[in-house]
């Protein structure tokens, strides 16, 4: 047993635990786990579990459960614990409390009402991929998962194609394919990615690539696992003709002619006339 009893003085204690491998959590997490006089988590069985590999006790306290479908009273009574002098800790799932979680709502409401709040910082996926991927890491910007539809997914990432840096995206096994075919239209079929898949896990994998590859791949592979997509900066140098074709190409398997054209010539920013223009003759040539 690795933790330690520590006296913690009243708080809401955030807890970073691990996205995979359990002997990742931090030894001041395990500290905080035993030690807190109230615990909270969005899986209170995730939390027993990793709990019981590290053998600490759970003893009289029970687990509060905290999750998107919780009432709102219970981050209230949560931070009433912390008013009556308590020390309460919550955790996610998986990874850093906060990051595409519901404990966001948590820590709103303790900012609101002035009650001290703090980290057990741990393992998070966004970082975990970024150091795996191999794509820029000065700058990057976390999107957390797009919406499920074509039409929403694509125009999320329209707003997204400018941003000055590593674009890092959540997404569902079931969905990575769709979302990697709607990023090669609008962000540019040319773009350097990566797709993280079971990371830390026995199974962990990094498959890089142009999204126009990956997208071909994942069109007709059935992945599973927790998912992290990372999409290289975009670029403003002068679009290629080669690259407009090839993003007509991608939309054409899915899309008519001027459904085609209207997504890649306002992802490309070019005159929507000459880009379906190019999408008839395409289309003429199969």
């Amino acid at each position: 047993m690795n933790y330690q009893m520590v006296p913690l003085s009243a708080g809401l204690y955030f807890v970073g635990v691990p996205i995979g491998t359990a002997r990742d959590i931090t030894l001041r997490a395990l500290d905080v786990l035993a030690s807190a006089d109230v615990l909270a988590a969005e899986d209170t069985r995730s939390l027993r579990k990793l709990m019981d590999i590290h053998g600490v006790p759970l003893r009289d306290r029970r687990i509060v459960a905290l999750h998107d479908h919780s009432s709102e009273g219970v981050g209230a009574r949560l931070v009433a614990a912390v008013k009556e002098g308590k020390s309460v800790a919550y955790a996610s799932e998986a990874g850093m409390p906060l990051i595409a979680d519901p404990g966001f709502e948590l820590s709103r409401l303790a900012a609101r009402e002035a009650i001290t709040v703090t980290c057990a910082p741990g393992p998070s996926a966004v970082v975990t991929a970024l150091a795996l991927g191999g794509l820029p890491t000065d700058a990057f910007f976390f999107a957390g998962f797009l919406p499920s539809t074509t039409t929403a997914r694509s125009a999320a990432l329209e707003k997204l194609k400018d941003v000055a840096g590593t674009l890092v995206f959540y997404e569902s096994p079931k969905r990575v394919g769709a979302m990697l075919r709607d990023a090669a239209v609008v962000l540019g079929a040319g773009r350097s990615a990566a797709v993280c898949r079971e990371l830390t896990k026995k199974f962990e994998e990094i498959r890089r690539g142009s999204l126009e590859e990956l997208s071909q791949f994942y069109e007709k592979a059935n992945p599973k696992g927790e998912i992290v997509v990372l999409v290289d900066r975009g670029h403003l140098e002068t679009v290629k003709q080669v690259d407009i074709e090839t993003s007509l190409r991608t939309a054409l398997k899915e899309m008519s002619v001027r459904d085609a054209a209207d997504m890649v010539s306002q992802a490309h920013d070019l005159p929507r006339r000459k880009v379906y223009q190019m999408a008839l003759a395409l289309d003429r040539d199969g």
